[in-house]
């Protein structure tokens, strides 16, 4: 698998708080002061899968219960807004090559994850076998039981947001990850039952391993 070193993913079951992160990633390089003179800044690129594009509003619209696909239907759906995220006009690796961080919510991992259960394992290793890796994965691991929890307060619930599918999604993903570390991902589980800011804490000590962000912010 070819690494994206300035490439950066958050993953984890429903609820547990992958996007509070990243609004929280955001608010500090907006607060950053500025780079020593000199020195360019270092420039985050925050992004989600599904994206915003036409695919991912279908994949969207699938997942609200609003538009009934086929598991392996949606699969597919999965890898085609993804390949139009990596590679399309402004998407993961045109700002990775201008020496952006680049942060993304969700990615191939949650593929195999969801859609290993819905179709099993096979069409979604090979619908996602060619996609680079990130140079850093954090896993946000949270009991189900602690998820279905926050997951009450959404107006809106998504089809896979039910305890005994998080069960098999935190499974997946705690089995999963060994593999994605022995393809040259580095990995990092982090206890998401804890307070955002300490999560948030435990996800900027490992940023700043990055060579990208080393005395930046």
């Amino acid at each position: 698998m070819s690494i994206i070193p300035n490439f950066v993913v958050f993953e984890g079951g429903d609820g547990s708080g992958t996007s509070t992160q990243m609004e929280i990633l955001r608010r500090r390089f907006t607060a950053s002061p500025p780079a020593p003179k000199g020195k360019p800044r270092c420039k985050l690129h925050s992004t989600v899968e599904p994206t915003d594009g036409p695919v991912g509003k279908l994949i969207r619209q699938a997942l609200g219960g609003k538009l009934p696909l086929q598991p392996e239907t949606l699969a597919r759906l999965f890898s085609a807004d993804r390949q139009e995220h990596l590679y399309g006009p402004g998407g993961i690796a045109e700002h990775c090559a201008q020496g952006e961080l680049v942060v993304c919510d969700r990615y191939v991992l949650s593929s195999l994850v969801y859609q290993g259960i819905t179709c099993k394992e096979d069409l979604p290793m090979l619908l996602n076998r060619d996609f680079p890796g990130p140079g850093l994965l954090f896993f946000f691991d949270l009991d189900p039981d602690i998820a279905v929890k926050r997951l009450e307060n959404r107006p809106e619930k998504e089809i896979f947001e039910y305890r005994d599918f998080q069960v098999q999604v935190r499974l997946l993903y705690r089995e999963l990850l060994p593999w994605y570390a022995g393809e040259g991902v580095r990995t990092v589980s982090i206890d998401a039952s804890q307070s955002p800011e300490k999560v948030a804490a435990d996800v900027w000590r490992e940023l700043e391993k990055m060579p990208i962000l080393k005395g930046e912010i």
